[in-house]
């Protein structure tokens, strides 16, 4: 046997059992949960040539005898980054169900899927307990994450159930994902250089996985300039300018997305597309985590809840997410933002002083829940108008706070981002048409022949 299975040794390799206990071990005192059987049960596939733990792909090896073993110091560094992280359970991503969206393309290439899983066995009968017991095959963790513990289930109506999951594991879930795609697609790659090399059949040796040596993906001889393993690269304005209507239906795009970094928080590999959906406009790659955060709380089409996210959006990670907006040739032009975004910073910055207070236990509190609706589109700016309104007042005396013209608020809106992003600001303006197409997308006739004064 080339290498020993040696339980306790730092340097060598354990049991997948050994490992099983040694994970749970050792992230018992982290933020994020874990589960038992990281190795052992379903969907790890130990057995298979690698392990996600966390959001790193760990290399297994078959010894002589017919024993899987992991290298034990892979084991302890995962387990490291992991407890390494923080988690605000408070800070949630819907994970599902959502009405009407379209099934997600099956991706042959990961196993993982873990949004798919989740899916699943929320609609099993008995839900997420009866998928706690380890007497079947059920999934009993997701890259040795333990998301039942953290899963949120919220009730609208008494009827309808949506499931939410603290954005920290969503994105570690979504890393997992993005590295067993790339692990797979490299050591695809090496299996044909392989071939290509050595023809003739040779025996499976320990550190070897179907006739080729197990690499972990940080090996740089996994990795090259064109090789499909390649890290994700900084978005650089690649697809700037660009339709997402044109884009979307070009042949191999999602794929393209994923070798780039998110394009917002520039940690997490991107995952879908995001576009500008008034002018059509592709804004960059981002991850799934910062897609939702600024996926406006729609009520209803004309009608947006100010949720606790957008505290973030318009404050603590404003410079970032304005800048984000504005790669939209439209939004960037017209200094503006999409309705939906400019109806919930009218409602939080622009009323802020109009919000009143209540006095609690803790002090003075604000009113209610903002929201925010419109009448009108912002093709016909003249004629839209939004209203703020709070929900859920304590005393029940509040309710409409404020009626703003679109026009009035995308003008304070332009001196509001002058002030916060002066960056932004000045890349953005009337000036800046000359590479914007004349007619971008068809724009609905304002009536009273002065709404068009802004586009």
């Amino acid at each position: 046997m080339t290498e020993r299975v040696v339980p306790g040794r730092a340097d060598g390799l354990i049991t997948l059992d050994a490992a099983d206990a040694l994970w749970v071990g050792l992230t018992a005192g982290g933020a994020v949960p874990t589960a038992s059987g990281a190795f052992t049960r379903s969907p790890a596939r130990a057995r298979t040539g690698y392990v996600l733990l966390g959001s790193h792909v760990v290399a297994t090896v078959e010894a002589d005898d017919g024993r899987w073993g992991v290298a034990e110091r892979e084991v302890r560094r995962a387990a490291a980054e992991l407890d390494a992280v923080e988690m605000d359970r408070r800070d949630l991503v819907r994970v599902g169900p959502f009405r009407g969206a379209p099934e997600p393309e099956p991706d042959e290439e990961t196993s993982l899927r873990w949004r798919r899983r989740v899916a699943g066995e929320l609609r099993l009968p008995g839900g997420p307990g009866r998928g706690a017991r380890h007497g079947d095959d059920r999934p009993c963790h997701l890259a040795g994450i333990d998301w039942r513990q953290v899963l949120v289930e919220r009730t609208h109506d008494g009827t309808r159930r949506t499931w939410w999951l603290p954005r920290v594991v969503v994105r570690l879930l979504d890393a997992a994902e993005h590295a067993e795609t790339r692990w797979l697609r490299a050591a695809g790659s090496r299996e044909t250089g392989v071939a290509a090399a050595e023809p003739s059949s040779r025996p499976r040796r320990a550190g070897d996985t179907d006739g080729r040596r197990a690499t972990s993906p940080e090996d740089p001889r996994a990795t090259g300039p064109e090789d499909p393993a390649a890290s994700p690269r900084p978005y650089d304005k690649e697809l700037e300018g660009r339709l997402y209507s044109v884009l979307s239906r070009k042949p191999g795009i999602a794929r393209e997305v994923t070798g780039w970094v998110c394009a917002v928080c520039r940690a997490a590999p991107a995952a879908v597309l995001d576009h500008c959906h008034e002018h059509g406009y592709v804004r960059a790659p981002v991850c799934q985590s910062c897609n939702t955060r600024e996926r406006p709380d729609h009520l209803y089409p004309d009608d947006v809840r100010v949720a606790n996210r957008y505290t973030r959006l318009f404050h603590t990670d404003a410079d970032d997410w304005l800048r984000h907006w504005h790669r939209c040739t439209g939004c960037r032009a017209r200094t503006v933002l999409p309705l939906p975004h400019l109806a919930a910073w009218t409602a939080l910055i622009a009323c802020r002083s109009l919000r009143p207070t209540h006095r609690t236990p803790r002090g003075r509190e604000p009113c209610g829940v903002l929201r925010v609706s419109w009448t009108g589109s912002q093709n016909a700016p003249r004629s839209c108008l939004l209203t703020v309104t709070v929900d859920f007042c304590p005393a029940g005396e509040h309710r409409v706070l404020a009626q703003v013209p679109y026009p009035d608020a995308a003008e304070r809106f332009r001196d509001w981002l002058a002030d916060t992003a002066p960056a932004v600001a000045a890349a953005a303006g009337p000036d800046r048409l000359d590479g914007l197409p004349a007619q971008p997308r068809p724009v609905v006739a304002d009536t009273d022949g002065e709404g068009l004064a802004l586009f």
